[in-house]
């Protein structure tokens, strides 16, 4: 995953609406959204099938988990794949503070990155440099390749398509977001230590390149009662859709805090 933008427990779009795109060399293999099974027949989401894991999943208790990786020049390869993470936490049985007490311990065995999880009513954001742990406040966030919130071009123009938003958006509109292919100006360019010309190639929303690009569009919404609906649009090389998948669910409730 790359890029994440959402709205947490705000009045206009309730307790969740997630956009997100993943963007990935085209001849990594991947599997669409879909369940789990026969493994983990209640977990929904998209799979790598190189080295197994998942950038973004959910399952029927509420438990979700996304991830993307931390840009800072040469990428480091991690001794375990970091989509193994989201797999863990959403198949497991830790609680969120648990599951953040093994990341402290273990995330030296992963290549950088920004860690979203916890229940869909109750998220966390883990920072693998430093092992910063935040409990995510109702509001507008973003998450890309630097922090929580950091301000890149993208992530705020994404973030921008849901402010002022008096529902939830509908599909059209958040995968036409999500297709932004619009380059930001050269000077708000962020410095991640890649080059520029680097830089420019991963500037916008929606990547397009040779051989690496946006790869799915994700719309997650929960609304007030606790359904959830998860649409994926899969995109192939030269930006030609490939697929569209849409779920809908309700997570089974806590019998200590019921979504």
């Amino acid at each position: 995953m790359c890029l994440i933008a959402f709205a947490y427990k705000t009045p206009a779009l309730g307790p969740l609406v997630l956009l997100a795109n993943r963007d990935e060399y085209y001849a990594r293999p991947s599997a669409p959204l879909d369940w789990w099974a026969p493994e983990h027949p209640d977990t929904l989401g998209g799979r790598d099938l190189q080295a197994g894991g998942s950038w973004l999943a959910l399952d029927k208790r509420g438990r979700f988990a996304a991830i993307t990786n931390i840009r800072e020049g040469l990428a480091r390869r991690g001794e375990r794949t970091r989509g193994e993470l989201v797999a863990r936490f959403v198949t497991g049985e830790d609680s969120a503070l648990a599951f953040a007490a093994w990341l402290k311990a273990e995330h030296g065995r992963y290549a950088p990155f920004n860690l979203l999880f916890g229940q869909l009513d109750d998220l966390y954001h883990f920072h693998s440099r430093g092992a910063r742990l935040t409990r995510l406040t109702p509001g507008i966030h973003t998450l890309s390749n630097a922090t929580l919130d950091t301000p890149w071009p993208k992530a705020q123009r994404l973030a921008e398509a849901l402010r002022g938003l008096p529902r939830p958006p509908s599909e059209a509109e958040a995968f036409r977001w999500l297709a932004d292919d619009h380059m930001p100006p050269v000077e708000q360019l962020p410095n991640s230590g890649v080059g520029l010309a680097m830089e420019k190639r991963l500037a916008p929303i929606f990547i397009n390149d040779r051989d690496y690009g946006t790869r799915s569009s994700m719309l997650l919404t929960v609304a007030g009662r606790g359904d959830v609906h998860f649409s994926e649009l899969t995109w192939s090389m030269a930006g030609r859709e490939a697929g569209r998948r849409h779920y809908s669910l309700r997570p089974l409730q806590s019998p200590r805090r019921p979504l």
